[in-house]
């Protein structure tokens, strides 16, 4: 009987052990996750995701990798403009490891070193600039800190994607001068603004007061045009008619009685033209010789005899 149950306490040792060392030889690794191996202390394998095997108290599981996109905020450092202005920085940086082995003995902590690169590069590109051009290139900042840090991190087993900045922050002193100088030159453009506009009124104004004129002048001309044309028809007209006139009194003139109606129209004239001109004037006027009546109506009737003589 206790032979029996000494070898049933062996067997249960065994068993036990051997549970323990299927458990120990199983490494399950999840995706985007690397392992590294070591045998006896020395580098022997990286175990991809999925299901892997190891020897237990031989191999060790010493270094877990995540292979994702990490960000990893940097800390606020003060860095020197090249104009001499201090300013406050901080910003995060991605990565990616994509050597684990590397990662793991190219540097004693990959993280660490990285945010000392980026803060380092930082401070240099940002000395190479002047204050407004860090506002204005934040861009070609991260670039160049990207390039920098990248460059090194190839023995870390670590890629650096980009590099984004957070915050700019200068002294309250620059920012007060910046609000002053961006409230001056908002100043400086509303004041072009209403310049401007000025002076498109005055162009606008002069060029409606320019066409105005040119068509009141043309107005003006066209209306002299029509009056002249007018007058002159009117002049025609009238010549027309009198020479109507003259040729109508001539022909009457050679019927019979003809010379005694001429004689009466020119003496109605005679005597209207001496009465017209003492209404004007408060002296009647009255001809010194009144005979001069009879010789001006002879002297009418010779002129009326020789134009039809003609």
């Amino acid at each position: 009987m206790p032979a029996i149950t000494g070898t049933l306490i062996v067997a249960l040792v065994l068993v036990a052990m051997a549970i323990i060392f299927a458990i120990k030889s199983i490494k399950v690794v999840p995706q985007q996750t690397a392992w590294i191996v070591e045998r006896l202390g020395k580098f022997h394998a990286v175990l991809n995701p999925g299901l892997n095997f190891i020897i237990p108290f031989i191999d060790q599981v010493a270094y877990k990798h995540s292979l994702k996109e990490i960000p990893l905020d940097t800390p606020s450092q003060v860095c020197i403009t090249r104009d001499n202005t201090q300013l406050s920085v901080d910003g995060v940086l991605f990565f990616q490891v994509t050597d684990p082995k590397r990662a793991s003995y190219g540097t004693s902590n990959y993280i660490i070193a990285i945010t000392q690169l980026a803060q380092t590069t930082l401070r240099s590109v940002i000395g190479k600039m002047e204050l407004d051009k860090t506002f204005e290139e934040r861009d070609a900042i991260n670039n160049s800190v990207v390039a920098s840090i990248d460059e090194a991190a190839l023995n870390w087993g670590v890629k650096v994607l980009r590099y984004e900045i957070k915050d700019l922050t200068p002294p309250n002193v620059i920012l007060q001068a910046m609000q002053q100088q961006i409230t001056a030159e908002r100043e400086k453009r509303a004041v072009i603004a209403e310049s401007e506009g000025k002076k498109q009124e005055q162009i606008n104004i002069a060029i409606g007061e320019k066409e105005a004129a040119i068509a009141r002048s043309e107005g003006e001309k066209q209306a002299e045009i029509n009056k002249a044309q007018g007058q002159a028809a009117a002049t025609v007209a009238i010549a027309e008619a009198m020479a109507q006139a003259i040729t109508h009194i001539a022909k009457a003139s050679e019927q019979e009685g003809g010379m005694t109606a001429v004689n009466l129209q020119v003496a109605e004239k005679y005597v209207e033209a001496f009465s017209a001109l003492a209404k004007t004037n408060n002296t009647l006027i009255v001809p010194s010789n009144l005979g001069d009546l009879s010789s001006m109506i002879a002297s009418t009737m010779q002129i009326v005899k020789a134009q039809k003589t003609q």
